[in-house]
């Protein structure tokens, strides 16, 4: 088929290599313009664009599709299908309707579950079992078009980083699968009345909130886990906690309650496993306490 694919971050890349791999002639990727990034803070191309530049594709890195001329630009690619993976910016009904095929989106839950920017942060926020991918036509609702095609992927106590990952390869062969046989998977509407909303992480929700129950921090953590990392103060310092086991042990929420900084929480307890000091690296909990001492009894607010 010819395609564009649309996409920016690391969850893309999987699907645009799968679909050079298939044999589909690939004529432009749109992602979204290079960003600064790193200490000397110089212009980085996202991870869908180096690709992109590797396989040779044309790459396209507008600002907005708004613009006439871009909506013209894309027509006249003559498109099949577009391909969109966590491209980042709005399409409007003048580029949903260009390809013959319209516009199909992977997108990173069991819709009309968690419909949004966050699904796979939101899923394990929110204690759900299982999470997956589904194939989609995009339409002007945000995620509501009808679905074409699901696979389901367990949670399994993962992080959003492991998640993200595994569905990452569960949606490029999904798409893959979808685009050999079309005809073969009828489109189905969404029950809206069964959506919820992943809405955007914000910064301020990676502060562990110790009050909760034990395993609702120990979601925050995964959930947050590697980006942008649930954390707590102590001192002039920030440490994110990047794994932790639950414990049953009841104290007062936020209590450093042994030397192997046992944290009280509205019930039950959890212990820090991975530990990340703000701008050094990660290191096991054995490795931390070598380096830092919280005293029992202290309460981390």
């Amino acid at each position: 088929m010819r395609i564009a694919f649309m996409g920016t971050p690391d969850f893309a890349v999987p699907a645009l290599q799968a679909l050079h791999a298939a044999g589909h002639d690939i004529v432009a990727v749109y992602s979204q313009p290079p960003r600064r990034a790193g200490r000397g803070k110089k212009l980085a191309p996202s991870p869908v664009q180096r690709l992109a530049e590797t396989l040779g594709i044309e790459v396209r890195t507008p600002f907005s599709l708004k613009d006439e001329a871009e909506q013209a630009s894309f027509a006249a690619l003559d498109l099949d299908v577009a391909i969109v993976a966590a491209y980042g910016l709005i399409l409007p009904q003048a580029i949903l309707d260009a390809p013959r095929m319209g516009c199909l989106n992977i997108h990173g839950s069991l819709l009309p579950r968690w419909r949004g920017a966050a699904p796979v942060q939101r899923a394990i926020l929110a204690g759900d079992t299982e999470t997956g991918i589904t194939i989609m036509q995009m339409e002007a609702g945000l995620d509501t078009g009808p679905m074409l095609l699901k696979s389901t992927t367990p949670i399994d106590g993962k992080t959003a980083g492991e998640l993200t990952d595994e569905l990452a390869k569960a949606g490029a062969e999904l798409m893959v699968q979808y685009l050999a046989t079309p005809s073969e998977y009828p489109a189905e509407a969404q029950d809206d009345t069964l959506a919820t909303y992943a809405k955007k992480i914000e910064k301020q929700e990676a502060r562990l909130d110790f009050s909760k129950p034990a395993e609702q921090v120990e979601r925050q953590i995964r959930a947050f886990t590697p980006v942008p990392g649930a954390f707590f103060e102590f001192g002039n310092n920030r440490y994110k906690i990047l794994e932790a086991q639950v414990s049953d042990t009841n104290d007062e929420a936020g209590k450093i309650l042994d030397d192997h900084l046992l944290i009280g929480c509205g019930t039950g307890s959890i212990q820090p496993q991975t530990i990340q000091k703000a701008g050094k690296p990660a290191m096991n909990l054995k490795s931390f306490l070598n380096g830092t001492k919280i005293p029992i009894g202290t309460v981390l607010q």
